[in-house]
Parts: structure tokens; C-alpha cells; sequence
């Protein structure tokens, strides 16, 4: 089994990642700040787990992280599609910057491979049409957010080129589901779940005809798990989602399904930076790998929705 170091361990992903690997019996060392003191992965007591507190813009601590893994997932961010929105330079002092230290780090220990959780909702832009869109195509970002991620991208294959470093990047569409953390922002689901069981009206961008490419999180979690030890001689960009459009608008209607309860809501303009229409073409991931989302939307949003009850 596999030496696996994740990076934002104790995030909303990331977390569900970590389950995901010690389930199938690799050893995992859980690397994050876990500044609130709570640990969120449902695995903490597992033997294959360690946890290490640590600061991802400490190089020290990066280095003593990497020191014997195969494999480095690096799901940590410091900034949210919001708050580099209000400031750009953070991704540039932050994420870019110690990403590159990072896979300095990697290429002198010479570890297997990054995996690098990129976004699939906001890196190509507004496309042109409303078509699925592949990995080859052109990616045009206009929010900070997306611009950092797509740099830390590219330094992936100069990496890759000038070192050797093998990669697999991730562009994930819209992960939702328990666990998701809402006060940065970040969610329209749980945003809007959280929203409803405290009676509040929930907020719409626009007209809510915005379509998004919604996939549960331990869908993300088990395809990453399933792919990343896979083809080791290439390295390779994935989008991951569920390859289906859902406007804001046919979102509510399910969440009124499942909640049982209609919703106020309040409209307001959309930000100049938010992309209006993203669907994901999955079949590269699928074609190679042969492994599919499990849940369906629904039953996401339905388990979402009595793990927030359950917090209550």
C-alpha cells in the first residue's frame, strides 16, 4: 500500500479524501493547521493515521511532511474564490508562492507524484457554448481564484519538464456535501441548507438560470482514490464532476423536495467574476480509469441535509 501525504487534511475535501485512502489500507499522514482543535475526518483513530500539525507556508514543516511519501495531495488552499477576489495578490503570495516550495520539496525527495486539486468550476472561463466541456479545452479564467490555480498548473508541468515530477491534476467541478465549511463563502448548497433550517431567505445570484456541475463529496474523494496510483508514466489533467448542468433554479426545487419546506429567497446582481454556465466532460477520467460517480444528486443533497439536522 501506498505512503500517502495529504495537504488540507482537515478541510472539506480533503478530509473525505483521507477516509477514502485509509479505507482501502493506505497509510495516510494528515498534514494541516487544525486550528480550530476539532478534527473532521471520520478516520482519526484509523492505524494507518497519523496527524501532523503543521504550516503550509512554513518550509520546514512542508519538508519534514514530504520526508518518505510516495504519494503528495495537495488540497490545501489559503484563499477562497471570494476572498482572492477581494484581494488577488494573496494567491500570489500564498498559494503560488509555496506550491513551487512544495514541489521543490517533491522533485528532491523524489516522491511518485502530485496530485493538485484544481477548479473545474471557474479555470475555462464562460464558454462559448453550453456543451460539456474537455480537458483540451482552452482555459480562459477571469477570477484570481482560478488564475492561481491554473499558474500552480503550469508550474506542475515546468516540474514535470526540468525535474521529472509526475502530476495528476484534478479539476473538480462543484463538490458539495458534509463537512463543507460556509463562512467563507464558499457552497451554495450548504449555504442554502444552512439558510433554511434557521428560517432565513436564501440569496440568488441573478435569475438563478446559472448552471453549475454539482458532485457529492465522496464521489470526489473515491475517484481521486481510485486514479491516483494509475499510470504512474503520465502525467495528466481530469475533470472530475458529474458531467450534468443544474440551474440555481432546478437546485432549489430539489433542496424544496428533499427539505420539505419552500424557500424565500432574495435576488442579487451576480459578481462581474462568476462564470454563468460550467458542465464538465468526465469521459477522459471514465475512459481511462472505468470508475463513475456513485450517488445521485438527490440522494447527495438528501444526505447533506440530515447530516446538517444531526449537527443541529
Amino acid at each position: 500500500m501506498a505512503k500517502c501525504l495529504v495537504l488540507g487534511a482537515n478541510g472539506f475535501i480533503g478530509s473525505h479524501l483521507v477516509d477514502s485512502l485509509a479505507d482501502q489500507g493506505h497509510e495516510v499522514k494528515c498534514f494541516d493547521r487544525y486550528k480550530s482543535g476539532n478534527i473532521i475526518f471520520a478516520k482519526k483513530d484509523h492505524h494507518k493515521i497519523e496527524i501532523v500539525a503543521g504550516d503550509f507556508l512554513n518550509r520546514a514543516n512542508l519538508e519534514e511532511a514530504v520526508d518518505g511519501m510516495d504519494y503528495i495531495f495537495h488540497f490545501i488552499s489559503t484563499t477562497t474564490p471570494i476572498t482572492s477576489d477581494n484581494d488577488p495578490s494573496i494567491d500570489i503570495d500564498t498559494n503560488i508562492r509555496m506550491s513551487v516550495e512544495l514541489f521543490k520539496i517533491c522533485a528532491e525527495k523524489k516522491v511518485k507524484r502530485v496530485i493538485f486539486a484544481s477548479t473545474g468550476g471557474a479555470i475555462y472561463g464562460n464558454s462559448p457554448s453550453n456543451d460539456p466541456i474537455k480537458e483540451s479545452t482552452y482555459p480562459r479564467p477571469v477570477s484570481p481564484y482560478a488564475i492561481g490555480k491554473l499558474t500552480i498548473e503550469n508550474y506542475l508541468r515546468y516540474f514535470k519538464a526540468k525535474h521529472g515530477l509526475n502530476y495528476q491534476i484534478m479539476r473538480i467541478s462543484n463538490p458539495f456535501g458534509p463537512r463543507q465549511n460556509i463562512l467563507g463563502g464558499q457552497g451554495v448548497i450548504p449555504i442554502f441548507l444552512e439558510n433554511i433550517i434557521n428560517n432565513k431567505p436564501i440569496t440568488v445570484f441573478g435569475d438563478g438560470t446559472m448552471v453549475r456541475d454539482y458532485i457529492y463529496v465522496e464521489d470526489v474523494a473515491h475517484l481521486i482514490t481510485e486514479a491516483f496510483d494509475k499510470n504512474l508514466e503520465k502525467s495528466e489533467v481530469y475533470n472530475i464532476g458529474s458531467g450534468n448542468g443544474r440551474t440555481v433554479n432546478d437546485l432549489i426545487h430539489i433542496i424544496q423536495q428533499v427539505t420539505g419546506k419552500e424557500i424565500a429567497r432574495k435576488h442579487i446582481e451576480t459578481p462581474a467574476t462568476f462564470v454563468d454556465h460550467i458542465v464538465l466532460d468526465t469521459s477522459k477520467y471514465s475512459n481511462d480509469f472505468g470508475v463513475y460517480p456513485q450517488f445521485d444528486f438527490k440522494e447527495g443533497i438528501q444526505k447533506t441535509w440530515d447530516n446538517l439536522k444531526v449537527q443541529k
